[in-house]
């Protein structure tokens, strides 16, 4: 794969569609469901992710606003931040993150400063998802930064997890 950089020695695809590997989203949206049970077994809701830059998982993360008592502390939040300590840089350029739930303002927000390329979610979230339940987050023209998007992998297994969870919460 040929690495078109700028000055700074950041990727760049400007002017290029940028060469995207998908041989691996099963696996990697896999452990994002990994993570995800691992929060349920916590008491929180199940969403996991993983941020993988160069075909290595650099960042995992599952729910836990509710254990770390941090608002911030989503799945993609932890990620991100594990990620970033582990790059040595507040910049991902080049980096996807998988997670297993439509990702809501705040993480989208994260998603563009943090210059995630490539965003992979399982299942829709029509209460507050802004990637396509309650708007097109990505879409707005005043953002500096584009995020590609695929949604709907593992989809069905996503969901079946936040459903059970929440069921389960319901009876007890």
């Amino acid at each position: 794969m040929v690495r078109l950089t700028n000055s700074k020695g950041h990727p760049t695809v400007k002017g290029l569609r940028p060469v995207i590997d998908r041989s691996r989203d099963l696996e990697f949206m896999r452990e994002a469901l990994a993570l995800a049970a691992q929060g349920a077994a916590l008491g929180e809701v199940p969403v996991g992710a993983v941020l993988v830059l160069g075909g290595e998982v650099i960042g995992r993360g599952f729910n836990q606003p509710i254990s770390a008592r941090d608002p911030s502390a989503h799945a993609e939040m932890v990620a991100i931040r594990m990620a970033a300590a582990a790059a040595s840089n507040y910049r991902l350029p080049g980096s996807t993150l998988y997670v297993t739930l439509e990702p809501c303002s705040m993480c989208a927000g994260l998603l563009v400063h943090a210059r995630i390329q490539r965003l992979v979610y399982g299942t829709l979230e029509p209460k507050s998802g802004v990637v396509v339940s309650r708007g097109e987050f990505f879409a707005q023209d005043f953002l500096n930064h584009r995020v590609l998007v695929e949604g709907g992998v593992l989809a069905e297994e996503c969901s079946a997890m936040l459903s059970a969870f929440f069921k389960a919460r319901r009876k007890g």
